[in-house]
């Protein structure tokens, strides 16, 4: 019986759709979403476009900061982040294929850190401590750009461990709201160090190591005489 052959039985797949497919994942993760906005995506239906409502959800947070709404402390300090997930949340299960949705995770980043700044300042953390977390979660989004763009991608639990935005300021929020973000703060800054640099380090030392293996193959079969070549070729189809 002659069957066709599995190349021919796979379609190819049309480019402008795999670009498209490309551009959603890696603006997707850039989002850096965690458990929560995933668990919710498929119940908010179409969702809110994402540059629209990420912008006011950063502008309303920077209203709140300058106009002293969080002097008072307390419960009140949590009003940031509920404006955040009220608004940005449901943007998830949004493509990201519009023009300008690419402004998205610089505007989800930059109201990410601004509204980490403004709780952790009105609730009298240190200022070094939010330049550390800062610094680790930005560390974290350097390396996902990179890797996205060399073709490799952060595996999905990292983003699940490493709580999404969302659970991020939550924590903070709460903890600035029971006065105690401070040790907040300091546990979540070493736990995302830990997992962004034990997780990053790891990823890139086993990709080094299979870079070079498939180096030294490759260079090994340039080495090859043909003589050597034919005659391993010979053995390997009389073994088989």
């Amino acid at each position: 019986m002659i069957t066709q052959p599995q190349a021919m039985a796979t379609p190819t797949p049309d480019p402008d759709e795999e670009r498209r497919r490309i551009q959603t994942a890696r603006l997707l993760a850039y989002r850096d979403d965690g458990p929560l906005a995933h668990a919710l995506a498929d119940k908010i239906g179409a969702g809110l476009p994402p540059v629209p409502a990420t912008l006011v959800a950063f502008l309303a947070v920077v209203v709140i900061t300058v106009t002293g709404v969080l002097d008072g402390g307390g419960p009140v300090l949590l009003l940031p982040v509920a404006v955040m997930l009220l608004l940005v949340l449901p943007t998830t299960p949004r493509d990201h294929l519009g023009r300008f949705d690419w402004l998205t995770p610089p505007l989800l980043r930059g109201a990410e850190f601004f509204t980490m700044i403004a709780i952790g300042l009105a609730a009298g953390a240190p200022k070094w401590l939010l330049f550390v977390l800062v610094y680790v979660v930005g560390y974290h989004t350097y390396d996902t750009v990179y890797r996205t763009r060399q073709s490799i991608w952060p595996p999905a639990w990292v983003f699940h461990a490493g709580l999404g935005w969302e659970l991020r300021l939550l924590i903070i929020g709460a903890g600035a709201a029971f006065d105690v973000v401070t040790p907040v703060l300091a546990v979540l800054t070493a736990y995302l160090f830990v997992l962004f640099a034990v997780e990053s380090v790891t990823s890139w030392v086993r990709l080094d190591k299979a870079s070079a293996q498939a180096g030294a193959d490759a260079e090994q079969d340039l080495e090859a005489s043909p003589e050597d070549a034919l005659e391993q070729a010979t053995g390997e189809a009389e073994k088989g």
